[in-house]
């Protein structure tokens, strides 16, 4: 079942809230990440400032398709093939997805509730899961 209308203007407007903090949110997103799977270090570039416009492109591809189901945003094979060759894996998506919820939560704080985070989680599967099936992401 697809998120409601109010689910989505949560979800909508905590990535509105991190728009004009893009550095210190996408740095605090690959620093959980780091944390959770330091082995996925070595796969970014030593300085994680040019990241940033990639980590908010990509909460606005999860966003676009929570609010236009079936209306593909991005090119899902052609994505999943570059995360694919830069050595991603199925089982980094889920350290993935634990670092994007650190990071709501730590620049929301309160407004992070349970509906906003189960909203954030699903709609970060389902952009998962097209990746990895498209990109013929390996296990």
């Amino acid at each position: 079942m697809p998120p409601s209308a109010q689910v989505i203007e949560s979800v909508r407007e905590s990535f509105d809230e991190l728009r004009p903090y893009l550095e210190p949110t996408s740095l605090q997103f690959y620093e959980a990440l780091f944390e959770r799977a330091p082995e996925l270090r070595s796969l970014f570039r030593e300085d994680l400032r040019a990241q940033g416009m990639r980590f908010m492109n990509t909460l606005g591809l999860i966003l676009a398709d929570m609010e236009h189901p079936g209306e593909p945003s991005v090119d899902y094979a052609e994505l999943g093939k570059l995360h694919t060759t830069l050595g991603i894996h199925k089982a980094h998506f889920e350290p993935m997805q634990e670092a994007l919820i650190d990071t709501l939560r730590a620049t929301t704080g309160e407004r992070l509730t349970p509906e906003l985070e189960a909203a954030w989680r699903e709609s970060f599967e389902a952009f998962a899961d097209k990746l990895i099936e498209a990109g013929n992401i390996p296990d």
